[in-house]
């Protein structure tokens, strides 16, 4: 039997028939990641790296303007929003990141109201809420005062809707000891003065309206009559913060229990203001001696536009605004809304109106006016050129009143609005005085189309539609 030949050790194998295993992917050893992040991406790039540790160590190393603009923008689109203002309150200008601070902190945010400025929005806002929440000696004035230097470069419009009072700590004590200090007590009591404006007007620079109303919201169980107390040290310290803001041109202060003497003290601080040219002080305690104030106001200053609606202003106080009315060329918006000047009143500023030129916007609703004065205002409507928006609605004009209206209605050509309800005119007057309107209206398109005014910048929204209320 034929033994087997030993096989050669340096003979070469014949090559393989089969294919590569790596040919066929299912043959692949796969590799199952225990760790979720874990991936095949490749190392990230160096720059990216140094953008990351930039954006984690922002706060105590705050790099932006050195770098690259791409770079940049990848910065502040990952920065926290809840950085010191410190940091970026004068670093940061880039409106993006404004907006995710605004939308993180608000739920509802209409930049429109802030001249399309997120930053502008986010400054006033965060401002606005120190001060409706700041508690006279319970809260630190750092608060207000480390905050001024890093929003007074973006603050142009204040609107802050309350005030909260001093906390009584002992008011058992206080109570029975009321008796032996009633006798000492001034004017005011100090403990009930607000925040202190005059710490703040001067620093912002660039402020152009203040709304201010002293007051408590949502205080519910825990209500008070004094927590709705605007006190003569705070009329004095308002009044000085006014004086010492020379770029304020609204100053809006309702709902405050302003009255003869306090409004006084503010006015006088008003007279030559160089900018103001709007003041509001509607729903409010001022009366004939306070109208005085503002008639003398009207003619030291470059107000247009002046809203008294719903004070206790009467008979003499109405003569006393007429009479600067009849000299004053300046003033376009007179409201004089819910007071009661009655026809005394009314007739004097008829007489005003007879003299006035530059007066378009006139509210006397719900002044207790009657026929003597819808007779003198017929004479108005004829011979004034001036008027285009007036209402004389909630007053007793009468069935003749109406009559003596549409006479002076035939003649006019430059009212556009008219309002007369509740005023008892009857149907027939107000429906023939409403198509004179019409007609008016129409004239006043066509000449807007063939002579288009030019554009200017209002200051405000109330110039444009003047408040009713």
């Amino acid at each position: 039997m034929q033994e087997p030949v030993a096989a050669d050790p340096n003979a070469v194998p014949p090559p393989s028939r089969t294919r590569n295993p790596a040919a066929n992917p299912r043959r692949m050893r796969r590799i199952i990641a225990e760790d979720p992040e874990w991936s095949l991406a490749i190392v990230p790039q160096l720059t990216e790296l140094c953008i990351q540790h930039i954006i984690n160590n922002f706060e105590s190393n705050p790099i932006l303007n050195s770098l690259l603009p791409d770079h940049q923008r990848k910065v502040l689109d990952k920065v926290s929003t809840s950085l010191p203002l410190t940091v970026t309150a004068n670093l940061i200008s880039d409106e993006g990141y404004w907006k995710r601070c605004c939308i993180a902190r608000w739920a509802v945010c209409d930049v429109s109201r802030y001249g399309n400025s997120w930053k502008r929005m986010f400054f006033e806002r965060h401002l606005e809420n120190i001060l409706k929440f700041y508690i006279p000696d319970t809260t630190n004035p750092n608060q207000v005062l480390d905050v001024i230097p890093l929003c007074k470069e973006y603050v142009k419009k204040l609107d802050i809707d309350q005030f909260l009072p001093p906390v009584k700590i002992d008011q058992k004590k206080e109570d029975e000891e009321a008796s032996d200090t009633e006798s000492d007590s001034g004017m005011d009591e100090p403990s009930m003065d607000h925040f202190d404006m005059s710490m703040l007007t001067p620093a912002l620079c660039h402020l152009e309206e203040l709304h201010l109303s002293y007051g408590v919201k949502d205080c519910g169980m825990n209500f008070e009559w004094n927590l709705f107390e605007f006190t003569y040290r705070d009329c004095c310290s308002l009044a000085n913060a006014v004086k010492k803001c020379p770029t304020l041109k609204v100053f809006k202060l309702s709902r405050s229990k302003v009255d003869d003497e306090k409004s006084r003290v503010l006015i006088h601080e008003l007279l030559d203001h160089p900018s103001l040219i709007e003041l509001n002080l509607s729903h409010n305690l001022i009366a004939d001696r306070g109208a005085r104030a503002v008639g003398k106001l009207i003619n030291r200053s470059k107000i247009v536009t002046l809203n008294l609606c719903d004070n206790r202003i009467r008979a003499q106080g109405a003569q006393a605004i007429a009479h600067a009315l009849s000299k004053n060329s300046i003033l376009t918006s007179l409201n004089l809304r819910l007071n009661c000047i009655e026809d005394e009143g009314g007739q004097a500023i008829c007489h005003a109106l007879l003299a006035n030129d530059t007066l378009t916007n006139l509210h006397l609703g719900g002044n207790e006016l009657s026929e003597p004065t819808a007779t003198l205002f017929s004479q108005v409507l004829a011979q004034n050129t001036a008027l285009t928006h007036i209402n004389l609605s909630c007053n007793h004009i009468g069935l003749d009143g109406g009559k003596q209206l549409l006479e002076g209605m035939t003649d006019n050509k430059t009212v556009v609005e008219f309002d007369l309800r509740l005023a008892e005119v009857g149907q027939e007057s107000e429906y023939l005085i409403n198509q004179a309107i019409k007609t008016n209206q129409e004239l006043a398109r066509f000449k807007s189309l063939q002579h288009p005014p030019s554009a200017p910048v209002p200051h405000t929204v109330e110039e444009k539609h003047p408040e009713q209320g």
